[in-house]
């Protein structure tokens, strides 16, 4: 039989696990007893220990068999005072004695037993100014005022028994099952008193927020129904003048749009949603404002606008020939497009890119190619963007967000089919902390992912795969390779000089002429000026600098013709007038060596203004085997000249060069313009002739220029710039120039009056060039 002591410290007494109820001493409750175990400990305590037992409760009270974890560690030693059966089960009656510390919880007979050391109360001299206290604050309580009666109040208050105070309120206090164990665990009493004031104090200041909090709701609530009463007032107003209350932005009129025109189901769903939530706010606030910006833009893009192509191929090809002179390509290409597109009656539109030097026309062709085709045009200047945002819009999450360049393109283009430039594609920034650009560009211009381009802004995907894109680059070195392999390159090459001669008749004096306010009768140039201008005043691969100067002639023209009138028309403009109107010659363009010279080579060069030729001097004189490299060359051309001269000293013997010179002197290799930076590997057959020349005092032909990279075998190696090389040769008078033989296939590409002035031989090696550069053919 368990051992019953209830007047010694520990106990062992039958355990009653319960569910949601913390029984405090000297009170009693009403329990009804469901659970076998429980039942069995009642009736273990009615018949062994006097109507003793131990009651504490369950942490989760969804548990239905209970463990010691599962219960609290503080419960009540309480005596049974009545039981009955109900239909609920058995229902006693207990009475709470002492606070009681649960240890070895068992298992037997059916029922549960424990251990229990009796808690007694702590009591000190604040118990009592502290209990007056709390009475106090749920006195004056408007949160608690009835959930104490005030008879029980009333007699607290006469009671010199604070243990009874905080034991009674906890009881009667709506605490949470947690705070009420928490109060029964503590032994000081003061503590007890502390704990129920800070719940007090803490469910008064929660019931003050709620409190504010429906308040503002309540007046929010009435300021909008009297904001939405006085614009049905306003509109009844407005009516009653005559007035329309409905404008382009009012909701009805939305609604209308999204009904009247052929908008994307998505798009018409994404408008409403946004729409619903507008109405729902008070027109004057931020975020009814932010969500009409959105409304407007989304149906301001262009959907399902389109414009018709202009499908005449010679209509087109006439176009294109009335405002760009030559680049046969770029115009075969486009005719092509539209001559498929018309055969099939459908197809995407291709992403071409212009590369080439500044000046050559790439952009202005791009709007030529509108017009011919009949198209809306847009230029987007990516140049300088490091921000992924500009391409693809912010998210509306942020205040002033709006869409990326190529959605407000499509927009102010206001057709879902435009030309649209990509102005300065190998310009764009790279990666960085706020994205990578040039990435973000990768989906635009990817026709198998561009009928569903995601903008952050609109966040409905917009198909772009009837836009005619064409992007432009000087060089596209600098266009990341992800994004190089998505476009169709097209060279834009630099123009002949013939070329911008007749650019010049055909297209920039006839423009300047009428931009001036003149006639055709006023003014003419002949050849020589424009010549002297192209020759003598610009350093270009284009035409820009050159038209700025035609301008600036006509301008000094007009001068003369307003303060004379009597001058006879047309005012001829000649090589003398160029000169006495733009100054000093700027430029004195490179010419060709007068005399055949040992040492003295010319190489031809490919610079950012087109081609130039490169005389390449060599000398040696007494030292110590050293190599002396000037004229600010770059990392490459020096490894070329080493390159040169170590198959100079492997081939010596075979040239008649005595090998002790090397040992003997030091040798000095020149490239003048020595301010200007060189490189590239193209001048390395140069150096290997000049070297030669100089070794063997051997004359080199005057007339004879040369490109191509050595190698320390000899080999001769194909080279780039083959146009523009050629084109400078033939400028500044050379009658022969010496290619690789891997060329070949450039040279039928060159200009054909470059074909017939110059006369172009193919060598395999160094040994080829030297037949023909050096004068005597023995060496």
């Amino acid at each position: 039989m368990p051992e019953t002591n209830p007047s010694s410290k520990i106990v062992r007494l039958p355990l009653l696990i319960a569910r949601a109820l913390v029984l405090f001493p000297s009170l009693s409750e009403e329990i009804v007893v469901g659970r076998d175990f429980s039942v069995a400990a009642v009736e273990a305590a009615q018949a062994q220990t006097n109507s003793l037992l131990l009651i504490v409760s369950q942490k989760d009270q969804s548990t239905e068999t209970p463990t010691a974890e599962s219960v609290f560690d503080v419960g009540t030693l309480a005596r049974i005072v009545s039981s009955g059966t109900s239909s609920e089960g058995l229902r006693i009656r207990v009475v709470g004695s002492r606070r009681a510390k649960l240890e070895n919880i068992t298992f037997e007979d059916g029922s549960y037993y424990a251990e229990a050391s009796i808690i007694e109360d702590v009591f000190d001299e604040e118990d009592l100014p502290l209990a007056k206290k709390v009475i106090d604050a749920v006195t004056s309580s408007r949160v608690f005022a009835g959930s104490v009666p005030r008879s029980a109040l009333a007699q607290l208050g006469k009671s010199n028994h604070p243990e009874d105070v905080a034991d009674l309120l906890a009881n009667y206090l709506p605490f949470s099952l947690e705070e009420r164990q928490q109060v029964l665990s503590l032994a000081k009493i003061s503590e007890r008193l502390s704990l129920i004031l800070s719940y007090l104090s803490e469910a008064e200041k929660s019931a003050e927020i709620d409190n504010k909090l429906e308040s503002k709701v309540r007046e929010s609530s009435e300021k909008a129904q009297k904001e939405y009463l006085l614009r049905e007032k306003m509109k009844a107003i407005k009516q009653e003048l005559g007035e329309d209350p409905s404008s382009q932005h009012s909701e009805d009129s939305i609604r209308k749009r999204l009904e009247e025109n052929p908008y994307p189901e998505a798009v018409k769903n994404k408008v409403l949603s946004e729409l619903r939530r507008y109405e729902m706010m008070p027109e004057s606030s931020l975020e009814a404002s932010l969500i009409m910006s959105y409304i407007e833009t989304i149906m301001n893009v262009p959907w399902y606008q389109n414009t018709e192509d202009n499908e005449d191929l010679e209509n087109v090809q006439k176009v294109l020939d009335e405002d760009h002179y030559g680049l046969e390509k770029v115009k075969k290409r486009i005719v092509e497009y539209l001559a498929v597109k018309k055969m099939t009656g459908n197809l995407k539109a291709p992403i071409l890119c212009f590369y080439g030097p500044p000046g050559c026309g790439k952009t202005s062709l791009g709007r030529s190619i509108a017009r011919a085709l009949g198209r809306k045009f847009f230029k987007a200047a990516l140049g300088g963007i490091s921000d992924e945002a500009e391409i693809r819009g912010h998210r509306r999450t942020y205040v002033g967000s709006m869409p990326g360049r190529i959605i407000q393109g499509m927009t102010k283009a206001g057709v879902n089919n435009p030309v649209f430039l990509l102005d300065e594609i190998d310009k764009v920034g790279g990666q960085n902390y706020r994205g990578d650009p040039s990435s973000a560009l990768l989906e635009v211009l990817d026709p198998e992912q561009n009928f569903a381009f995601n903008d952050n802004y609109l966040e409905e995907p917009y198909d772009l795969s009837n836009v005619l894109f064409i992007a432009t680059a000087n060089y596209l070195e600098n266009v990341p390779a992800p994004l190089r392999d998505r476009l169709e390159l097209i060279e834009v090459p630099s123009y002949t000089e013939i070329e911008k001669m007749k650019i010049a008749h055909g297209f920039l004096i006839p423009k300047q002429v009428k931009l001036n306010g003149l006639t055709e009768g006023d003014i003419t140039f002949d050849d020589s000026a424009i010549k002297e201008i192209i020759e003598h005043y610009t350093m270009e691969a284009g035409v820009r600098q050159l038209e700025r100067l035609l301008a600036s002639i006509i301008r000094k023209v007009i001068v003369e013709l307003l303060k004379n009138p009597d001058l006879k028309r047309p005012v001829l403009v000649n090589e003398e007038e160029v000169k006495r109107h733009l100054g000093v010659e700027i430029f004195e363009g490179t010419k060709k060596e007068k005399e055949n010279q040992v040492g003295v080579v010319t190489g031809l060069a490919y610079t950012e203004f087109g081609g130039d030729i490169l005389p390449i001097e060599v000398t040696y004189f007494q030292g110590k085997g050293g190599l002396v490299l000037t004229g600010k060359l770059g990392e490459v051309m020096k490894e070329s000249a080493t390159i040169a001269l170590d198959y100079v000293r492997a081939n010596a013997v075979r040239y008649g060069i005595e090998p002790k010179l090397f040992q003997e002197n030091d040798i000095h290799i020149h490239v003048p313009e020595g301010a200007v930076p060189k490189d590239g590997p193209s001048a390395g057959v140069a150096m290997t002739t000049a070297l030669i020349s100089c070794l063997t005092g051997t004359k080199v032909d005057a007339n004879v220029a040369m490109t191509g990279e050595v190698t320390l075998r000899g080999k001769a190696l194909a080279i780039g710039g083959l146009r523009e090389k050629s084109l400078a040769a033939l400028r500044s008078g050379i009658k022969t120039i010496i290619v690789p033989e891997e060329n070949r296939k450039d040279v039928s590409e060159l200009p054909q009056e470059v074909k017939d002035a110059l006369k172009v031989v193919y060598m395999k090696c160094v040994d080829d060039a030297l037949s023909v550069a050096l004068v005597s053919k023995e060496a």
